[in-house]
């Protein structure tokens, strides 16, 4: 399987964080790595590859050389599984005259335009009574169809549509699910829909987390069919990338794992996301599970290494002003190593020197990027993991168009760029 077809297929699969992760753990237990619960005592072993699923929309994998010394060196490597979107908020039934709607909150920072008239669906996870009342029990599900769509106001009744008219989240974004034909689902059509997914009674689900998504799946375009558009590029592109990384690579001496991390489109400050102190409780437990000492794991910290994945911006064919002077890239450059004096990225020139070494000695195309000094531009999950973790970091990922866009697109020969360079990075 060619590396795009690799990345169509993970993009489609992941439909929400939970899916991002199932799909995940499936990959990982095929290539080897055995499952961990998260809060339970570790008998590791040397030479084996292990992963943790974290709250259910994180994942922690990792993989233990089978000549560690006495000081094993620590490589990572990480991504997010989240993306703006839209999702659906508790009692959201909405009624127009016989239409039903579904009241919805927006996730993240998406382009709003983009998401209407589009064919959308819902997935996420449904939560229910179980063995015990601390323990309840979780269902994921995915409609696994189109069952809503956002439509736009028609130009005969908004004349100044193409001249740029504000988007009211609450107002304009709420997506059309269904045409009211019995009074008694009037009330409950969205939970007893829900229910019928879940195969349980709409009386016994206590809570939820359901996502809106682009149904519409992933292609090739171009005269070479050289680019490649889908949803959710932003970050699947990376978490792929660290997939095959962690998969394909060799661990000799050291420790090298990957995070995939939730809740960055929202800042990270969660319990599951790069601001929490998840990653590093979990490689202290895999170094005392190993039997060393709290030292050297913080040895392994302070000399450790992380290759942040998120995507960049690629300049725009009709905005190129939009770029800064100098340090611009094209889609079909390959790997973008992004700086900033703001620390933004978490990019150094050493972090930078070492990433560029690899590109080099293994002849994998990349370009550094930077933005435009009179724009804020983004920032990544790597400037707050390397605040936690204190490690040197590099702040990487494939360049690409219409950022936040309910569809993105980018180079598909990029992708292949990032993960060589991520497997190139665990061997070097």
């Amino acid at each position: 399987m060619t590396i795009i077809k690799q990345l169509d297929s993970l993009v489609a699969a992941s439909v929400s964080p939970y899916h991002c992760i199932m799909a995940a753990s499936k990959q990982l237990s095929e290539a080897g790595f055995h499952e961990l619960p998260l809060s339970a005592t570790w008998k590791l072993l040397k030479g084996e590859s292990y992963y943790i699923n974290v709250f259910d929309s994180s994942l922690i994998a990792f993989s233990i050389g089978e000549e560690l010394t006495d000081s094993p060196s620590l490589r990572l490597a990480a991504s997010h599984t989240d993306w703006p979107c839209l999702k659906v908020k508790p009692y959201p039934e909405v009624t127009s005259l016989n239409y039903g709607k579904l009241n919805v909150e927006v996730y993240g920072g998406p382009l709003l335009n983009t998401w209407f008239d589009r064919p959308l669906s819902m997935a996420g996870k449904v939560s229910v009574m179980g063995s015990s009342l601390m323990e309840p029990k979780t269902i994921f599900v995915d409609f696994e169809r189109p069952v809503l769509t956002v439509p736009s106001l028609a130009i005969h009744m908004n004349r100044n549509a193409n001249e740029g008219v504000p988007i009211n989240a609450q107002v304009d974004m709420l997506p059309l699910i269904t045409r009211i034909t019995d009074e008694l689902s009037r009330k409950d059509f969205f939970l007893e829909a829900l229910a019928k997914e879940a195969g349980v009674e709409k009386t016994d689900i206590l809570d939820y987390e359901i996502y809106i998504y682009n149904w519409e799946s992933g292609s090739l375009l171009g005269l070479q069919e050289e680019f490649y558009s889908a949803p959710r590029l932003d970050n699947i592109t990376s978490v792929h990338a660290c997939l095959n990384g962690i998969v394909e690579s060799t661990c000799k001496e050291g420790i090298h794992a990957v995070i995939l991390y939730d809740n960055e489109e929202i800042g990270n400050h969660t319990k599951q996301g790069a601001s929490s102190a998840i990653t590093e409780r979990v490689l202290e437990k895999i170094y005392l599970s190993l039997g060393y000492s709290r030292e050297t794991f913080i040895n392994g910290l302070l000399g450790g290494f992380l290759l942040s994945m998120d995507v960049a911006h690629a300049i725009h064919p009709n905005h190129m002003e939009k770029c800064d002077i100098k340090n611009q890239i094209v889609m079909g450059d390959g790997v973008a190593i992004k700086l900033a004096a703001s620390q933004s990225y978490a990019t150094d020139a050493t972090s930078t020197g070492v990433i560029e070494g690899i590109c080099r000695a293994k002849d994998i195309p990349y370009r550094k990027f930077s933005n435009r000094s009179d724009i804020r531009g983004g920032s990544t999950l790597g400037s707050v993991s390397s605040t936690l973790l204190t490690m040197r970091t590099v702040d990487v990922g494939v360049p690409m168009l219409a950022m936040h866009s309910a569809r993105e697109v980018m180079s598909a020969s990029d992708q292949e760029a990032l993960v060589k360079l991520t497997i190139a990075f665990f061997e070097a």
